[in-house]
């Protein structure tokens, strides 16, 4: 197993160090905080183990990689609804509770690793969503991910990268 660490000077230029290469990458607007919550827009620190992946099977084709990997749907969805019971956790939509769209039209989860923060176990409002997926366009911050570009995330995916340890500056 291969361990990334993510490194940011002023919040918002994020590094990720890994088999003795540095790969620019895009974290969340509110920089990386050791206390995140849901809707703050922060990259939480400490390692992140990847958990597993999805990917749009209509647009890429499947990551390479040692982790559970499965093909998205239109069905698929994240609750971030922190007094619902599916709290960080994977849903099947429609959802009765606040959700986010795994299917989306812009091509950011066309890759999605599910990283494990506030996973086991969930605390509510401790933050939701935390993924390693394909960058926004123009290179905008994510909303707690990190992106990095496709070409990146395969060879990372494919050369074993099990956890990312996130460091605040």
């Amino acid at each position: 197993m291969i361990r990334a660490i993510l490194q940011t000077n002023t919040g918002l230029d994020a590094q990720l160090h890994c088999m003795g290469e540095i790969f620019p990458t895009i974290i969340g607007a509110g920089g990386v905080k050791n206390r995140k919550m849901e809707g703050d827009h922060a990259t939480p620190s400490g390692i992140l183990p990847l958990r597993r992946v999805f990917y749009r099977a209509d647009r890429v084709p499947s990551p390479v990689c040692h982790l559970p990997v499965e093909p998205l749907s239109p069905l698929d969805g994240w609750c971030d609804d922190p007094g619902h019971p599916d709290y960080n956790r994977h849903v099947s939509l429609p959802h009765p509770a606040r959700h986010e769209r795994l299917w989306r039209d812009d091509h950011v989860y066309d890759i999605i690793v599910v990283l494990g923060y506030n996973d086991d176990p969930v605390h509510s409002g401790a933050g939701s969503a935390i993924f390693l997926h394909l960058p926004p366009k123009g290179g905008r911050p994510t909303e707690g991910c990190i992106a990095l570009p496709e070409p990146a995330l395969r060879r990372l995916l494919a050369a074993g990268l099990g956890e990312i340890d996130v460091r605040p500056a």
